[in-house]
């Protein structure tokens, strides 16, 4: 069995694994960092030592991490192989969520969206959204001003709120952003549905039982349905032949065999994809009819 990138994969024993020295320093050096930030947000006075013995004790733990990694690479694992060994599913993925909504701003600006070239069709779905979205990042701007004047007097604790309040600031509109530049795209005989940076599947059209255009405001859970509101509602329910695994934000297994989404023209998604859904495909081997003899052939 090979990779995407043509290499053959290595058995998972063949490959170096962390012992328990690296978990042992993880766990020291991350309790010293947590205490020496505690100390500092306190206004705690901590020696020059004690400082710079956190800081050597930080820098060890990148290398030694870094060395792992090469050694994982040097035994033909991929980058993404490497990492699942250094880190849990669960910490990657949400890494992942995070830089995938940042990349989403730099997508927006420069009206690059995302997963459409070869695309038989594509739908937004972030427009009702929008007024909702720009009033929470307004009102996120005003608490960040507010706070700001607030903790003045107290230099750490306002550079630490002003850190994160800017983040908050940029991850609220890069969620809308998100939205506008992934969505929901029809080819080669799979529906990719999207919301946002964290949902993000196929739908082979083959598997899809009916589709059906409903508006609903109102979602409950239940198990085996998915429900994917933008401001508030979905526009298209599909029903699907058999449960596809459609997995959750930190990577649980999650079966649905019903799918609510919302679409800006919900007419659009119908048509496209019940007209995907009945056009016959064509023999393999048979080809396509050319342009000069589509023209020779019209009355």
């Amino acid at each position: 069995m090979t990779t995407r990138e043509g290499r053959p994969t290595v058995p998972q024993t063949t490959a170096p694994r962390r012992g328990p020295a690296l978990r042992k320093l993880r766990g020291i050096t991350l309790g010293a960092q947590l205490v020496l930030l505690a100390c500092l947000i306190g206004g705690v006075p901590i020696p020059d030592a004690v400082l710079l013995g956190g800081k050597l004790l930080l820098l060890v733990l990148i290398g030694t991490e870094a060395y792992f990694w090469l050694r994982l690479r040097r035994h033909g694992l991929s980058r993404q192989e490497a990492l699942k060994q250094l880190a849990p599913e669960a910490v990657l993925r949400f890494v992942t969520h995070e830089l995938r909504i940042m990349a989403s701003l730099l997508r927006w600006f420069g009206r690059r969206p995302h997963g459409v070239n070869g695309a038989d069709a594509v739908f937004t779905h972030g427009r009702d959204q929008a007024a909702m979205m720009y009033g929470l990042t307004f009102a996120c701007v005003i608490e960040t001003v507010v706070v700001s004047f607030l903790l003045a007097n107290w230099p750490l604790i306002h550079s630490i709120f002003l850190v994160v309040d800017v983040y908050t600031v940029l991850f609220v509109v890069g969620m809308h952003a998100a939205s506008v530049t992934r969505p929901h795209v029809l080819a080669d005989g799979t529906l990719r549905i999207r919301q946002a940076a964290h949902v993000d599947f196929l739908v082979p059209l083959s598997q899809i039982a009916s589709i059906r255009r409903e508006t609903l405001f109102t979602h409950v859970k239940k198990d085996n349905e998915l429900n994917m509101p933008i401001g508030s509602q979905t526009s298209i329910t599909l029903e699907l032949t058999e449960p596809l695994n459609v997995p959750k934000f930190l990577g649980a297994p999650r079966p649905v065999q019903l799918i609510r989404l919302h679409a800006d023209d919900p007419k659009s998604l119908y048509d496209a994809v019940a007209q995907a859904r009945t056009t016959p495909a064509p023999a393999p081997g048979t080809p396509e009819p050319s342009a000069s003899t589509t023209k020779n052939t019209r009355p």
